[in-house]
């Protein structure tokens, strides 16, 4: 078995790292303070393009880098040390739209894309989660249009958003979920409420009303009653890159505990040589070491064609895992920094705030845990416990 990268996956992760560095480092306070003016994310986005991070999930014939899914892992890895959310600048149209048909395709994937214009993702309700078939929203076929009316929570990025991909019951039954381009400022599109999290981040979670918003048929995406296999196919990719940017953050958090505890003296020697935190650095190294070593398995598992059923089971593993991972290791680097790890200005504390939400959205770790036992009773333990052969 070869683990090697090769020389083309490390000059895109080296692009990602420098990036993240130069680009995205320097103005995590600005960010945290809701200090980061327009000109400077201008700025910060033509270093996207610069270094060849646009679309970057996406095929050069969808307008994207055309990475492997492991460059793409790579790419998820270095920006996810950002704080604050700033990865999310960082755009990329959301993956259903490759689906779409060829109007859909060049009127929003290529130019989302690249850069113009952006797409966000309604799911979500008050009274519907973790179970989508609760979804209230509605779309009612009228005059040879669509009607959709209801009210989405968390819609991540809106603000950032020309158009919002709407999951909807046609004719409000459950067994017809469909998925609807919306433009955002499409008329009785309003937005309800800009809550406020634990976490910051870049752009906001809206909270929207959808109110005899009227769309055309060739704004549907996908067929009717396709919805919620479109939606896990977004949920299926979006675990995976949780999982590399909760490495990402594990690795800074881990990186900025150990040069502190080398340089930190108390009782005459530096705190690295006590016991209590030398064994906690040695427990977050091992975390990682085997984090990584999952999450660069299923990269190249992913690289030679894996089965998207057995991808959506193993990319509920690599969430439930390595979303767990950081919150142990962020936690455990935070304690050894003390007082200093607590204080807003150092990138762990607001590393312990972003990721205690990797546990939650996209599926939480309750439900990934269902998902697994379910995937063990369809197909056996082996798609976790065996190897490839």
């Amino acid at each position: 078995m070869d683990f090697k990268l090769s020389a083309e996956d490390r000059a895109v992760q080296a692009r990602a790292r420098d990036f993240t560095e130069k680009h995205l480092f320097p103005h995590e306070i600005a960010c945290d303070e809701r200090k980061l003016g327009k000109s400077t994310l201008a700025e910060i986005r033509q270093q996207v393009i610069a270094h060849k991070l646009n679309g970057y999930i996406h095929s050069q014939a969808d307008g994207g880098q055309g990475y492997t899914p492991m460059q793409q892992i790579l790419v998820a890895e270095e920006i996810g040390k950002s704080t604050c959310g700033m990865w999310t600048v960082v755009w990329k149209a959301s993956t259903p739209l490759r689906r779409g048909t060829p109007w859909q395709r060049e009127t929003f994937l290529l130019p989302f894309n690249a850069g113009k214009g952006r797409s966000c993702f309604a799911i979500t309700e008050e009274g519907a989660g973790s179970d989508p078939s609760l979804v209230k929203t509605s779309a009612v076929r009228k005059n040879g249009k669509w009607v959709i009316n209801g009210e989405k929570w968390f819609v991540t990025s809106a603000d950032a958003s020309t158009v919002v991909i709407v999951h909807a019951h046609v004719d409000g039954d459950a067994s017809k979920p469909t998925l609807f381009i919306v433009d955002m400022d499409a008329p009785g599109v309003k937005i309800k409420r800009i809550p406020q999290f634990m976490h910051s981040y870049l752009y906001e979670h809206y909270e929207m009303v959808f109110d005899n918003v009227e769309v055309e048929d060739n704004r549907r995406l996908g067929e009717v009653g396709q919805g919620f296999d479109l939606t896990k196919e977004w949920f299926t990719e979006t675990r995976v890159e949780i999982a590399a940017h909760c490495l990402g953050a594990a690795i800074r958090a881990t990186e900025i505990a150990n040069d502190y505890a080398a340089g930190r003296i108390q009782f005459g020697k530096p705190i690295r040589d006590f016991q209590a935190i030398e064994f906690m650095l040695a427990d977050m190294a091992v975390e990682i070491m085997a984090a990584k070593s999952f999450l660069y398995r299923v990269g190249a598992e992913l690289n030679e064609g894996m089965d998207p059923k057995l991808m959506h089971a193993k990319a509920s593993a690599l969430k439930l895992y390595n979303s767990e991972m950081a919150g142990r290791v962020v936690d455990k680097a935070l304690q050894i920094l003390g007082g200093r790890g607590y204080m807003r200005e150092n990138p762990v504390e607001r590393l312990y705030r972003d990721v205690r939400v990797d546990r939650i959205w996209e599926g939480t770790s309750e439900i990934q845990r269902v998902i697994i036992a379910g995937q063990i009773k369809k197909r056996g333990l082996g798609i976790y416990t065996g190897w490839a052969g």
